[in-house]
């Protein structure tokens, strides 16, 4: 009889067969990818070299360029704060449409999956090029931009909160003969507002920080001084424009993570 001991193994045949064809695949579509693209290969020893000359352009920062920077940058906050509250009222319908539980019907369902799709599908600086022609160049058609932008997202991460709720609270609410306005106010809201604020929170995050480069296609904000100074070959202005830009971001990423705390 024998007492050789059975093998362990983490995965069995099939699953290390399917493994290595998942890696073998991955492999493969990289390399025709860099063949179609035909990059070729790049000198590691002038990489360094161009990125120490970018710096000394840069150095020092232009600090008296900063007063000029200030009033795109209030109007970047602004264009996002307006982009969230418009995608925070156009999503609340798209995500009752898109959940399971408060959607009327197949079609209504679709509708919301595909205006969630199509949303989150088109980059921010595609809406923003959209609107720049619909609107004309300025703010409004950043802000417009964000909010379509954002409706994709709030709409799908909100539309899963309402599929997760007690339907129980809400059929209670109904056999008081409350409306359809009373039962999104009495018995959905409550339950998914946590969730609402921490997402509305959470997304102008994001969106300050698309805001910084809208400019670059004409929707206002410091995107434009920063297009502006990157043309002229202003490295100083630039580095001082960047630096702007990452310390609002560093401030709105703490604000965001400490209101988020506060609602969790």
């Amino acid at each position: 009889m024998s007492t050789e001991q059975p093998r362990w193994q983490r995965f069995d045949r099939r699953r290390r067969i399917g493994r290595f064809l998942a890696v073998l695949t991955a492999a493969v579509v990289v390399i025709a990818s860099w063949q179609f693209m035909d990059i070729g290969a790049v000198d590691p020893n002038t990489v360094p070299r161009e990125i120490a000359d970018l710096l000394t352009r840069m150095y020092p920062p232009d600090v008296a360029y900063t007063p000029q920077i200030i009033g795109p940058l209030i109007e970047t906050i602004h264009i996002a704060a307006l982009g969230t509250v418009g995608a925070l009222v156009l999503s609340l319908p798209v995500a009752l449409l898109a959940a399971e539980n408060t959607t009327p019907n197949a079609a209504t369902f679709w509708l919301g999956k595909l205006i969630v799709t199509v949303s989150r599908s088109v980059n921010t600086i595609i809406w923003a090029l959209i609107f720049v022609v619909t609107f004309g160049s300025g703010p409004l058609a950043g802000a417009v931009a964000i909010a379509f932008r954002s409706v994709g997202f709030l709409g799908k991460l909100l539309g899963e909160e309402i599929e997760e709720i007690d339907f129980g609270q809400v059929e209670a609410v109904r056999a008081t003969g409350a409306s359809s306005l009373q039962l999104l106010l009495y018995g959905i809201l409550p339950q998914v507002k946590p969730a609402l604020i921490g997402l509305a929170i959470y997304r102008w995050d994001i969106n300050i920080r698309d805001s910084t480069v809208l400019g670059f296609v004409g929707a206002g904000g410091i995107g434009v001084q920063l297009f502006q100074s990157v043309n002229a070959f202003a490295w100083q202005s630039t580095a001082m424009i960047l630096l702007i830009i990452l310390g609002v971001v560093v401030v709105t990423e703490g604000l965001s993570a400490y209101t988020r705390g506060l609602v969790r």
